[in-house]
């Protein structure tokens, strides 16, 4: 099937872009029964890209590098052309009701996410061609709650913004949401390429956030993303085009001078800002939190990473199924909080903060 993983050619991204343009491609053969996965098949053969078959989008094998970090950064290169089959879906609190699954992984390299403990094992993107009766589930959760909103995150397993350019599935999710009475659609990225949305039909329905931080935690543990200023002006065009917008600061992070970075985020934000963007503004507060297992994966695959990840100098937060990670001890959170909400007051008095957590 097109070349083989040996046969890789010459890149051809453009300098400077940050689109996602994958190195290596592996196929489902399932997916070839889509119109999209005939689609995406097509276009990357024509582009030369190297594509194999897989079995399955969850069994990937064969993607090259001598250590354990060379393989690591060529699965962040590889996409996966899948078919979801397990329809059901996570819920997703304290956000939406549910998680819409349209993809899986980020080429991204944040070194706090936790996507490296969700899917440690196989950071590679996938992206899932069945887009119809994905959305068909939703249709069928939405039934469910007859009277009630019903929200879905579309962010939960990957950034949607950033592969939007190769499957087109989030506008596809923005006006079907559009036609629900019920249904709602949210997201959050932290890339700019937000102009095939802008023309979408959203009614409304579809709340579109921006992950935002301080200068320190962007230039430190945020490669692979867009500039603080991209996605502000993204934010702009995004609000202009009439969507509900929404800002989630995360990981809320405690460095030396913490405060004046944090109320230098917000005053640009208040001083950058389109006026449309004030009509129906939200924040959400996530402070930084990690596991023993992201622990583990980050410092071998960020081996230079000044992420600091103290078991001593943090609180272990039990969750579901036994589990726990460690955040920041009451006082330290408590004072992030205390200082976000105060300042987004002082700036955005309209805005309503979501949750802290």
């Amino acid at each position: 099937m097109g070349t083989t993983l040996l046969e890789r050619p010459e890149k051809t991204e453009q300098k400077g872009s940050k689109l996602f343009v994958p190195d290596y491609i592996f196929v489902e053969p399932n997916a070839l029964n889509y119109p999209l996965g005939q689609e995406l098949y097509r276009r990357f053969q024509a582009e030369g890209i190297p594509m194999q078959m897989t079995t399955s989008h969850n069994q990937v094998r064969g993607i090259p590098g001598d250590t354990e970090v060379e393989k690591y950064r060529n699965a962040k290169r590889t996409l996966v052309i899948g078919v979801r089959k397990t329809l059901k879906f996570e819920t997703s609190k304290p956000s939406a009701e549910y998680a819409i699954p349209l993809a899986t992984g980020c080429a991204a390299h944040c070194h706090y996410c936790y996507l490296n403990t969700n899917i440690g094992t196989k950071p590679y993107v996938r992206v899932y061609v069945n887009t119809d009766e994905i959305l068909a589930q939703a249709e069928k959760y939405i039934q469910e709650r007859p009277g009630e909103i019903t929200r879905f995150e579309a962010a939960c397993t990957s950034d949607p913004v950033s592969i939007e350019h190769i499957t087109g599935n989030l506008k596809r999710a923005i006006e079907f949401m559009g036609q629900q009475e019920f249904g709602r659609l949210r997201f959050v990225t932290k890339f700019h390429h937000v102009d095939s949305l802008l023309d979408a039909k959203h009614n409304k329905h579809t709340r579109f956030r921006f992950s935002m931080n301080a200068d320190y935690v962007i230039k430190n543990f945020e490669p692979g993303t867009s500039s603080f200023h991209q996605r502000l002006e993204a934010a702009g065009k995004v609000a202009k085009a009439g969507y509900p917008l929404g800002f989630i600061l995360a990981p809320l992070y405690w460095f030396d001078g913490w405060e004046a970075g944090y109320t230098d985020l917000l005053e640009r934000l208040r001083s950058q800002l389109v006026p449309e963007a004030m009509e129906d503004l939200t924040f959400e507060l996530i402070q930084h939190r990690f596991t023993k297992i992201a622990k583990s994966l980050i410092l071998q695959r960020y081996p230079k990473t000044k992420l600091a990840m103290k078991e001593e100098e943090r609180k272990y937060k039990w969750g579901k199924y036994g589990k726990g990670k460690y955040v920041y001890p009451d006082l330290q959170a408590k004072a992030l909080q205390a200082h976000l909400e105060s300042e987004i007051a002082r700036l955005f008095p309209q805005a309503r903060v979501e949750y802290f957590t």
